[in-house]
């Protein structure tokens, strides 16, 4: 008899643990965002780390300027943050997109078609040859697209 109640206690508490997951990370997010708008990420003695890829090998990744052009949107500077990386909105996006999922499936919401399910198959390919081709112009040393450098 015991077992069967220290049984059901644990799946109770699992539920409660699975449900409250995704709120935390929410909160972890929310706060994340509230740090990146009040510590500017490109000053001096900046508390973020630094991109890897750029470090090693001295070229720009696709994703670096993301925290900066981060820190531009939630500051109200919308050209800026385009001008430091033009996949910001896409990339802020997905995680929304990913963490709104997460917490409708924790909660046993009906799922609505994922987005991912709803998009064309060519999206994905489309998507990873633009950020490759993105990745290669922002290191090219010409005029237009030095501008693409963070």
């Amino acid at each position: 008899m015991d077992t069967v109640v220290a049984g059901s206690k644990g799946r109770a508490l699992g539920r409660v643990w699975q449900r409250a997951a995704p709120i935390a990370g929410g909160c972890l997010l929310a706060g994340a965002a509230a740090f990146t708008a009040g510590h500017d990420p490109a000053a001096a003695g900046s508390r973020f780390p630094p991109c890897l890829f750029h470090l090693s090998t001295g070229l720009w990744c696709p994703a670096c300027g993301l925290t900066r052009a981060t820190h531009a949107l939630l500051r109200g500077d919308v050209a800026a943050s385009l001008a430091t990386n033009v996949f910001t909105p896409v990339a802020l996006v997905l995680i929304a997109g990913v963490w709104w999922g997460w917490l409708r499936r924790a909660w046993d919401r009906p799922a609505s078609r994922r987005l991912v399910d709803r998009l064309p198959t060519w999206t994905t390919s489309v998507g990873v040859v633009a950020l490759a081709a993105y990745g290669v112009a922002r290191n090219l040393p010409w005029t237009p697209f030095r501008a693409l450098a963070p």
